[in-house]
């Protein structure tokens, strides 16, 4: 009797607690890519001409079947890549227009906290080779021309 109402008393417990888990405890799902039905055709491209190319190779395909059939693959799947492509240009240019009005509004705030800038820093020694006189635009320990070390 007691071996019964533990079961049942597990029972409805387990039944209440999934029936009033709360929002914030389940997690957020995963972001969905803009790409991800693209990524997933061109994978299936790329399995499909890969399994052309073994169907030709075991003799199952003629020539002008595998040909057509590749072609009409490699078709559909620049299109695809080009889709790619396109959405991929669309979020960079807009990630930059962003970081670009994020940039101008800092400088903005920043403007009258400018200071006047101070005088540049003279070039770092070993720039130019006392050898051979290369110019290198980072210090060097040994000459990219002629291998003799910078430092005289």
């Amino acid at each position: 009797m007691t071996l019964v109402a533990a079961v049942v008393l597990v029972v409805a417990a387990t039944t209440l607690f999934t029936l009033f888990v709360r929002a914030k405890d389940i997690p957020a799902p995963d972001p969905v890519s803009p790409t991800q039905h693209l990524d997933e055709r061109k994978t299936a491209i790329y399995e499909n001409l890969r399994d052309l190319q073994f169907e030709y190779r075991v003799g199952k395909l003629s020539d002008a079947d595998y040909q057509q059939t590749k072609l009409a693959l490699q078709k559909e799947l620049a299109g695809v890549l080009a889709e790619i492509d396109k959405v991929n240009i669309d979020k960079v240019n807009i990630d930059k227009a962003n970081l670009d009005k994020a940039n101008l509004d800092k400088a903005n705030q920043e403007a009258p906290k400018a200071k006047p800038s101070a005088p540049k820093a003279k070039p770092a020694a070993g720039v130019v080779c006392p050898h051979c006189g290369a110019k290198f635009s980072n210090a060097m320990k040994f000459c990219g021309e002629c291998g003799k070390a910078m430092a005289s």
